[in-house]
């Protein structure tokens, strides 16, 4: 079988310091895409790379007749709707591929409009606000503190210590620095205080792998409890994610909670194959949803042993080389049907 491999690849590795090097935050390294594609050619498959650029369409699209299947970890280019642009294209070319439709990965990104879809089907999530300007005032319902995040940006980029504001001049500064290094708006939420959870999902219908837990008790002191882009980016890779737990502990009422509002959303946006959400409890173990990731981080374990996916699936013995098998065949069963 031939399969198309779409990814983007990072020239520059993140860095709080550097607010240019965050626009490729959710990209992966060269080494990762390197051993990606030795891993589908070691389950068999034919591999064309196809890097997600402005040149991807022309390649498919004279590709088109010889590719069985697409396989999509890429974020896309440019705009709040780039993870939706591969999807699009492959739908054009009526190419099969992995993953989520233009529109589902395109309400994921935004966070705002997933947040306003996981209201409206009364799913569990914080309520918000979107600031347009830097000027806005805060809505009376928020208190501090509050966190401060783009509103379409993945794997922790301008998340960070500074996110958590206590007050308007916080609030103020952290909402410029997110709209004059992303060129997007800001999307302003209560801060818990609660555990923080990664729910991996995998199926057409979708199978909840056994929870994974941050430990933020186990982080220096320098670091803020929560999933920001240094514990992500530094203390995590330094320490193989020596913080990350799964299963994770949790009592049966909550890891049912917690599956139940998984399963919602998924069905709720119209999620396909894979994904990985992710939950924040407050002070009573209410949980809340965060964000989806779609496509998710799949880091081979010789590279990154923390990468969430693949852990999760290790844990209930699933190796790298047959999670990504498990991945192809899910979606291969969907276009049978």
């Amino acid at each position: 079988m031939n399969i198309a491999f779409l990814y983007n690849v990072r020239h520059r590795y993140p860095d709080p310091k550097k607010p240019q090097t965050l626009r490729e935050a959710d990209f992966d390294d060269p080494e990762t895409t390197e051993l990606q594609i030795k891993y589908l050619k070691k389950l068999g498959y034919k591999v064309f790379p196809i890097e997600a650029n402005e040149e991807a369409y022309f390649k498919l699209y004279r590709l088109k007749s010889k590719i069985d299947l697409v396989f999509n970890v890429s974020e896309g280019l440019h705009g709040n709707d780039r993870e939706a642009q591969i999807p699009a294209m492959l739908e054009m070319l009526q190419i099969p591929y992995t993953g989520s439709s233009p529109l589902a990965q395109a309400i994921v990104l935004n966070k705002s409009k997933a947040k306003e879809i996981l209201i409206a089907n009364k799913i569990p999530t914080l309520p918000f606000q979107l600031f347009k300007s830097r000027n806005e005032k805060l809505n009376k319902s928020l208190n501090y503190p509050l966190m401060v995040k783009p509103v379409s940006e993945g794997s922790s980029a301008g998340i960070t210590n500074k996110s958590v504001v206590y007050n308007e001049a916080g609030l103020h500064k952290q909402v410029t620095y997110i709209e004059e290094t992303f060129g997007e708006q800001a999307l302003v939420e209560p801060y818990l205080e609660g555990r923080e959870f990664s729910i991996a999902m995998l199926g057409n219908p979708p199978q909840v792998l056994p929870i994974l837990e941050s430990d933020h008790s186990m982080l220096p002191k320098k670091y803020m409890p929560f999933d920001s882009l240094e514990v992500k980016w530094f203390y995590e890779i330094a320490t193989s994610g020596k913080h990350l737990k799964c299963p994770a502990k949790i009592n049966l009422v909550l890891e049912k909670k917690i599956n139940k509002i998984c399963l919602d959303l998924w069905n709720a946006i119209g999620i396909r194959d894979w994904c990985r959400i992710d939950i924040r409890c407050d002070k009573k173990e209410n949980p809340y949803v965060l964000e989806v990731n779609s496509p998710p981080g799949c880091t081979p374990p010789e590279h990154d042993p923390a990468s969430y996916f693949p852990l999760i699936a290790r844990s209930i013995g699933i190796d790298y080389e047959n999670l990504l098998k498990m991945i192809i065949e899910t979606a291969l069963k969907r276009y049978k049907k």
